[in-house]
């Protein structure tokens, strides 16, 4: 069956109902962008009636998302001409219009999620909140997926299946995309926008790495991340790791250990810190559900501790982030990250130089917490986990600032 004509559409309308043909016009032009109307789905509909209409379009809302349910029903789209009659579309554009914009798109989030059509965060991708060309079409064409799953009735809007079937979707090869998957077009994009996003000596640095960090860094071969273990390990036991009254660790724990108070006290800091592995309840440190799924997977242990390597102190600026990050990439290269070359490649203002110390000292501790330098170089496991916190960075998710 051929695909409805949008301009035969509107000429239908226009004989039909001509008080609409205008208001579908406008519609359809921002729904579609010129493609055919068989591309549209259930995601770009809802995303259109509730975010788009009512923040970007101005006149009667309401009567505009009548009139694009009139034209999507002469296409014969009558489960997408029903979202625009719907009583949630009504009650969204209310609330825009009676409570604001914050207001508007907190419901529009609220219903976008019940629909079951959001391809989920899946171990393998965070998806961002700002997304380039690769990871759009990846989202779109999870959506797709989702969608037609429920329609089917394979899935229920709510099933925890719909991780899976965006797993599957994502890491499957695919005719359409030469022979790859979506989420290696989307880890590609990612990383080429890390090495590309910040200034000429940032390129020029981080350039070799974009063919390094390309595929997983595997953990390293032998026992690794020993103070680390242990520390999880007490944290398991009965009535967890005493503390001090200051909350300090307790001395009996830095007499069992055979580490220092300085050591122990940093591998502490990464552990419930950046790692969320440990947590304290009143004079006591515990394992957390996320410390026990760390201590049975050796490999995912070591992908924790990597990326805590990089992972932002609260209310951390960016600038000390990245600090780490050009440190980390010339200590992998076996070149010294002093100060003045970690400055110049972050381009900082001589006021900030005292901010680049306290980074370079900051990732030293991480280093040492977790052993991996020796005589202010990296260890060979240490340049495995440069590496691979480099990639988890390089590969995290895009957020608007206000945004977790």
């Amino acid at each position: 069956m051929p695909a409805p004509d949008v301009a035969a559409l509107l000429s239908e309308l226009e004989r039909s109902e001509p008080d609409y043909a205008e208001h579908a016009r406008s519609a359809i032009d921002w729904l579609t962008g010129g493609e055919p109307l068989e591309t549209i789905t259930e995601l770009n509909v809802c995303e259109f009636l509730w975010y788009t209409l009512p923040t970007k379009l101005g006149g009667d809302r309401p009567a505009v998302a009548r009139a694009l349910g009139s034209l999507l029903r002469l296409g014969g789209l009558e489960r997408y001409a029903a979202l625009c009659s719907s009583t949630t579309t009504a009650q969204i554009l209310r609330t825009y219009a009676r409570s604001g914009e914050d207001a508007g798109t907190a419901a529009y989030q609220s219903a976008l999620d019940a629909t079951g059509v959001l391809p989920p965060d899946v171990p393998e991708l965070r998806w961002s909140s700002i997304m380039g060309p690769e990871e759009l079409g990846a989202h779109g064409a999870c959506s797709a997926a989702l969608e037609l799953a429920i329609v089917s009735g394979e899935l229920t809007a709510g099933s925890p299946e719909r991780q899976a079937l965006t797993r599957h979707w994502l890491t499957t090869p695919r005719v359409e995309l030469g022979g790859d998957n979506w989420l290696h077009r989307v880890q590609g994009e990612r990383l080429n926008r890390w090495v590309l996003g910040r200034g000429t000596a940032w390129r020029e640095l981080a350039q070799p790495f974009e063919v390094r960090l390309h595929a997983p860094i595997p953990a390293p071969a032998g026992e690794h991340l020993e103070a680390l273990r242990w520390l999880l390990e007490l944290g398991r036991r009965p009535g967890g790791i005493p503390l001090t009254q200051r909350h300090n660790l307790a001395r009996s724990v830095l007499a069992e250990s055979g580490w220092s108070g300085a050591e122990l006290a940093a591998v502490r800091e990464m552990a419930q810190g950046r790692m969320g592995a440990l947590r304290r309840a009143g004079r006591r440190l515990v394992i957390t559900p996320a410390g026990e799924s760390l201590l049975g997977d050796r490999d995912l242990l070591w992908e924790a501790a990597a990326a805590a390597l990089l992972a932002p102190e609260p209310g951390e600026a960016g600038f000390r982030a990245s600090a780490r990050e050009v440190a980390l990439m010339l200590l992998a290269d076996g070149s010294p990250a002093d100060r003045d070359r970690v400055a110049a490649v972050v381009d900082c203002e001589e006021w900030q130089i005292p901010e680049v110390d306290a980074s370079l000292a900051d990732l030293g501790r991480r280093l040492d917490a977790f052993g991996l330098r020796r005589a202010g170089e990296l260890t060979p496991a240490g340049r495995s986990a440069a590496l691979a916190a480099l990639r988890s960075h390089a590969l995290r998710p895009r957020q608007y600032v206000n945004m977790s």
